[in-house]
């Protein structure tokens, strides 16, 4: 069996803020540790029958990388739940969702 790894390391200052996040992945082709300014982990505890949520972003990242950040998420998240359960339906409503908020971001950056 095949076995993947993926660590993460936080560098935190002295208010336990993330000021630089590192990511590897034994499965990541260039092999060298990368710098992510926020990661979202979301973990289902089947003992707890519910979700474990990790959510840390850097100093550096900005607001409108944030927004664009869970969009994107969310929107992926459609993929992966209309792959693993078959449901287009609730693929669709969580794609206008995301419709809908890059619009929301678009109007704001207008302003």
């Amino acid at each position: 069996m095949k076995k993947s790894e993926i660590k993460f390391n936080i560098d935190l200052d002295d208010n336990n803020v993330p000021e630089k996040i590192m990511w590897f992945a034994t499965d990541n082709p260039s092999g060298q540790e990368e710098e992510a300014r926020a990661i979202a982990i979301a973990l289902w505890d089947e003992s707890q029958k519910s979700t474990m949520k990790i959510d840390l972003w850097s100093k550096e990242m900005s607001v409108e990388e944030m927004k664009q950040f869970y969009i994107e998420t969310i929107g992926g998240m459609a993929e992966s739940l209309e792959h693993a359960t078959n449901d287009k339906f609730m693929a669709d409503e969580i794609r206008s969702l995301c419709k809908t908020l890059v619009k929301h971001v678009q109007d704001q950056a207008k302003q």
